[in-house]
């Protein structure tokens, strides 16, 4: 019979274990998942927040618009002969200055 020496596995060979790699792994896509959910929460606020924007202006619009549409029919529902207003005899436009920068 042959007498084997036993020699611990740790001298002969160094040891890798696959659980601390693992648990990087966890960790960091944990971490990625926290911040893409902060990313996904952020943006739902902000379109919520935008939205509401949009429809406050869209009724300040619809304000202006029928205060607008009031003095139009104000306007064209006036009488101006019975006001003492007279037609115009002739009609005389005055040409105005360039608004543009090239004069």
């Amino acid at each position: 019979m042959r007498k084997f020496a036993t020699v611990p596995a740790s001298s002969t060979r160094p040891t890798f274990s696959a659980v601390p790699v693992l648990a990087g792994f966890v960790a960091t896509f944990g971490v990625a998942y926290v911040a893409l959910m902060a990313v996904v929460m952020t943006y739902a606020a902000l379109t919520v927040e935008f939205s509401q924007s949009v429809r406050s202006s869209e009724a300040q619009v619809a304000t202006l618009e029928s205060q607008y549409l009031s003095a139009i029919a104000n306007v064209n529902s006036t009488n101006y002969a019975a006001e003492g207003y007279a037609k115009p005899i002739a009609e005389v436009y005055v040409p105005g200055s360039r608004a543009t920068a090239l004069r």
